[in-house]
């Protein structure tokens, strides 16, 4: 059964390691998330955003997870990404979500303190827990944020968020950003900024925008046609200090569309004859789940699955 992201990362919080929260668009990438997840013994949050609702329909994602889910005995999630509107949440917790994310970063402090209480009041009465944003993350989400338009977390006004609100989780900016394009010097996080928030808020922390770019990834892309210049993702030794001071779950998503395309790429590529669905889509699960494993292994969640 699908459980609620309040319940995975508690335990991932008592734990000590974080769990990661991966996007899906299509039935290769969930397939590669939950065989990453079997084999590695760890729980996992699937998530979506509203685009990829649109893509793909939200009946099918979310009947797809359900039948995932049936098939294997370890904690696991249904969650909605970056929701920005009150009938896309709606429609998720009655298509089965267990836990939804309302993004009103963009709004006035007062005005996404008034609509994540909302969403908590809708949500927390059907056992769905909440996550929302408080700060904004620079890079391509839903729509683009310009560097200048990112703003971190104030640790204050997130206590306050947390306490007139009631969310169960909150993401907070601390310098990741979203894309395969995070920063143009040196990586630089805010850790002391996440410390102080760890110590003034007691619900649960996420880390957003917080794809590595491997270059092994990036390599493979760009060998056979992409154009990735300049991508450059967050450290591992930034993601392992984060959830060092308390972050539990972390979002993926970029990393997983670099190795999808890559080793569609290649496939195209080296394979100019072949026209079966299943041999150039086959190999693109294969290489996103190599990635969702790697990211088991750093975050500490794999063997924590009962």
């Amino acid at each position: 059964m699908l459980v609620t992201n309040k319940k995975i990362m508690s335990a991932a919080m008592s734990g000590k390691y974080a769990v990661g929260a991966f996007n899906i668009n299509n039935l290769e990438i969930l397939q590669a998330v939950v065989e990453a997840a079997v084999e590695e013994e760890s729980p996992a949050i699937i998530a979506m955003t509203p685009s990829a609702i649109k893509y793909a329909g939200l009946e099918y994602l979310a009947s797809l997870v359900k039948i995932a889910a049936k098939d294997v005995s370890l904690p696991m999630s249904l969650h909605l990404d970056h929701g920005k509107e009150l009938e896309t949440v709606k429609s998720c917790i009655d298509a089965g979500f267990t836990s939804v994310m309302i993004d009103a970063s963009h709004l006035s402090f007062e005005e996404n303190v008034a609509v994540t209480s909302k969403v908590v009041a809708l949500a927390h009465p059907k056992g769905v827990s909440v996550e929302a944003e408080l700060g904004r993350l620079a890079g391509i989400e839903e729509e683009t944020v310009a560097d200048e338009d990112a703003v971190l977390t104030d640790p204050d006004s997130a206590k306050e968020f947390v306490k007139r609100t009631g969310v169960d989780a909150l993401a907070v900016a601390i310098g990741t950003s979203h894309g395969a394009y995070k920063f143009k010097g040196e990586p630089r996080l805010d850790f002391e900024r996440l410390k102080t928030i760890r110590e003034k808020v007691d619900v649960l922390l996420v880390l957003h925008g917080a794809s590595s770019v491997p270059s092994w990834i990036i390599e493979r892309a760009t060998k056979y046609g992409a154009e990735l210049g300049g991508a450059k993702g967050i450290p591992e030794g930034h993601i392992r200090r984060a959830i060092s001071l308390g972050v539990s779950k972390i979002n993926i998503d970029t990393d997983l569309r670099l190795a999808f395309t890559g080793a569609v790429r290649e496939v195209l590529a080296t394979a100019p004859k072949q026209y079966d669905p299943r041999k150039i889509l086959g190999p693109a699960k294969e290489a996103t789940k190599t990635v969702v494993k790697g990211k088991m292994s750093l975050f500490g969640s794999a063997g924590k699955a009962p």
